[in-house]
């Protein structure tokens, strides 16, 4: 035990105490292809069990941003790991990839072994929901950079996929239809705004706005991000899926454009057709929001987008709403733009 480093403010003990609490949750996310185990100095994958011709790693990286605030204000740190997650999965499951492995890096101000388990609960619950294994990571303690309590997470994810079927958008073409999914709330896009918001108006994290909600403020923000991962690959079995899109930041005029390769194509969203989702029109409200800036920031009731032809309408709602509520909300057009109706 190094006394003199731990008067520094970075204690090895509680470090070996956390990687201690934190394996049992690793253990839950192993699937085939998984070699080894956690405590490497490497993460080790082997693709030849996954049967693939010409495989196609696709990755995907990202963090949580200032929704951890919240975390911190509330004290509540078990589900931010899978907003972790899911805004990495969700990314790569866009072209068509399985996830396969995910690592996490951790940096906190203090080692509190029972806070990191809890961070890392939530990464591995994440994992479980995208069938994705939680191979490695890094717990870096940074008194000098972050507050005692604070933390800041990012994860990095690798999938794979058929070479023939990965999505590239190529076939999208005009007329085809938009299915949404729906959100589980803000995801891990837009809390700057949220916070804003909360602070211009002296909001209350732990209150009940009962006008708007049924849980408090805080617990209704910190509803973490939905997976799409399991109702996607199965979709994939399906039909023949055009197009896909994860809608983070920059809510629908960025990340729809983003499927498409020829760029005169645009889309058309019908407003009647989207989720009610009442905490965007709280928002809204207590913000003075104007209705592009909202659409242009957060995901409006709508976490993920999949491009299909017209006759795969009936089967492919069938599949996605075993997992989570879909429906048409648009289609494609010609316009180059994307246009909210």
């Amino acid at each position: 035990m190094s006394e003199l480093y731990k008067q520094s403010g970075v204690d090895l003990e509680a470090g070996y105490e956390s990687v201690e609490l934190i394996k049992k949750h690793t253990q839950r996310t192993f699937r085939n292809g998984v070699m080894g185990s956690i405590g490497a100095f490497g993460g080790n994958f082997d693709l030849s069990t996954l049967n693939l011709k010409e495989p196609v790693l696709v990755s995907g990286t990202d963090g949580v941003g200032t929704k951890l605030k919240l975390a911190f204000e509330l004290d509540k740190h078990d589900t931010i790991g899978i907003d972790c997650v899911a805004m990495c999965v969700n990314d790569v499951v866009v072209q068509g990839a399985a996830p396969l492995y995910f690592l996490d890096y951790l940096a906190v101000g203090k080692n509190h072994p029972k806070q990191i388990e809890q961070i890392v609960k939530g990464v591995a619950d994440g994992c479980v929901q995208s069938n994705c294994a939680l191979i490695g990571g890094e717990t870096a303690e940074m008194p000098s950079m972050y507050n005692d309590g604070e933390y800041d997470i990012a994860g990095f994810c690798v999938g794979a996929v058929e070479k023939s079927k990965l999505i590239t958008g190529e076939n999208i073409c005009e007329g085809d239809i938009i299915i949404g999914l729906n959100s589980s709330g803000v995801h891990s896009n837009g809390f700057s705004l949220v916070r804003k918001i909360i602070a211009d108006n002296k909001l209350e994290l732990n209150k009940v706005y009962d006008e708007y909600f049924t849980n408090t403020l805080g617990e209704v923000l910190l509803n973490p991000t939905t997976i799409y991962v399991k109702a996607i690959l199965k979709l994939l079995e399906t039909i023949a899926v055009k197009g896909m899109c994860h809608i983070t930041g920059g809510g629908f005029y960025e990340n729809v454009p983003r499927m498409f390769i020829n760029k005169q194509l645009g889309a058309s969203f019908n407003k009647a057709s989207l989720p009610q989702n009442n905490l965007f029109t709280f928002l809204q409200h207590y913000g003075n929001v104007s209705e592009q800036e909202m659409f242009n920031v957060f995901n409006m009731g709508i976490g993920f987008m999949v491009v299909i032809d017209k006759k795969d309408i009936e089967q492919s709602l069938n599949v996605l709403n075993e997992f989570h509520q879909a429906q048409v909300i648009g289609s494609i057009t010609n316009t180059g733009v994307v246009e909210i109706n």
